[in-house]
C-alpha cells in the first residue's frame, strides 16, 4: 500500500491542478475571513473562527472532488490500471494508498490556516481570548469532512474513465450529503423522518464537533460513512476487473 501511497502522492505534487486548487482554497477562505466586509473576523468584532469553519466545507465541496477526480478516472483513461492492478497488491491496498495520498494532500491545504488562529489570539483582548477547545474540535471535524468527501470523490472517481464527470458527480454527492439531508430534516420538521434525515447529514455531526466535544456517536458516523463510500469503490472495481 505504501508503494500506491508514495506513488499517488508524488503524482498529485507534480501536477499542477493540485496547487491551483490549494491556492485558491487559501486565496478564497483567506480574503473572505480578513477582508471582505460581509465576512470578515475584523468587522464582526469577536475572537473566535466560526466564519472560517462555516465556510469551509463548502470549498471543500469544490476543492477535494478536484484532487480526487484523478484518482481512478486518469488510470483507466490511459490504461494504466491495467498494471497496477497485475501487481501484488490487493483492491484495498491500492484504494486505501490513493485514498491516503488525497488525505494527505487535504491536509496540507489546512496546515497554513493554523495561522489564522495564531493571528486570532494575537488580536484578541486579551491576547489568547479565543476558545482553544472549539477550534481544536473544528479543525478535528474539518478533518473528518475532508476525509468524508475524499471517500466520496475516490467512488466517484472509480465510476467513470472521464475526470470532469467524476468531479461533477464527487461534488452533487457531498452536497448532498452536507446539505440536502441538513435541508431535508427541516422540510420535515416535527415529523418522525426528521431525525433520521438529520443524523444522515454531514452538518449535523460537523456542527456536533465544532462545539469542542468529540462524541462517540459523530466519530461511528464519520467512520461508517467513510466505509461506505471505500466499500462501494471496493466493489465497482472488483466488478470491473471480474
Amino acid at each position: 500500500m505504501y508503494a500506491v501511497f508514495k506513488r499517488e502522492l508524488f503524482s498529485l505534487l507534480n501536477s499542477l491542478m493540485a496547487y491551483i486548487t490549494i491556492g485558491v482554497f487559501l486565496l478564497v477562505s483567506g480574503l473572505l475571513l480578513w477582508f471582505f466586509p460581509d465576512t470578515s473576523i475584523l468587522e464582526y468584532g469577536y475572537a473566535e473562527l466560526n466564519g472560517f469553519f462555516s465556510l469551509t466545507p463548502f470549498l471543500f465541496m469544490f476543492l477535494i472532488p478536484a484532487i480526487t477526480m484523478r484518482s481512478f478516472a486518469e488510470e483507466r483513461r490511459e490504461g494504466t490500471y491495467i498494471l497496477l492492478a497485475s501487481r501484488p497488491l490487493t483492491e484495498w491496498q491500492i484504494i486505501l494508498g490513493k485514498y491516503f495520498a488525497c488525505l494527505t494532500l487535504i491536509l496540507f491545504a489546512l496546515l497554513p490556516t493554523l495561522l489564522y488562529y495564531y493571528a486570532i489570539t494575537q488580536l484578541g483582548m486579551p491576547k489568547g481570548n479565543i476558545d482553544g477547545g472549539a477550534v481544536a474540535g473544528s479543525y478535528i471535524g474539518l478533518l473528518l469532512l475532508g476525509s468524508a468527501f475524499a471517500a466520496i470523490g475516490i467512488f466517484a472517481s472509480s465510476i467513470t474513465k472521464n475526470q470532469v464527470i467524476a468531479f461533477a458527480v464527487a461534488v452533487f454527492l457531498s452536497f448532498i450529503a452536507y446539505s440536502g439531508f441538513d435541508a431535508l430534516s427541516k422540510i420535515f420538521a416535527f415529523d418522525k423522518l426528521e431525525d433520521v434525515f438529520a443524523w444522515l447529514s454531514i452538518n449535523e455531526h460537523f456542527l456536533s464537533m465544532s462545539r469542542g466535544v468529540l462524541d462517540t456517536r459523530d466519530l461511528v458516523y464519520f467512520s461508517t460513512f467513510i466505509l461506505l463510500f471505500l466499500g462501494s469503490t471496493r466493489l465497482v472495481i472488483g466488478g470491473r476487473k471480474w
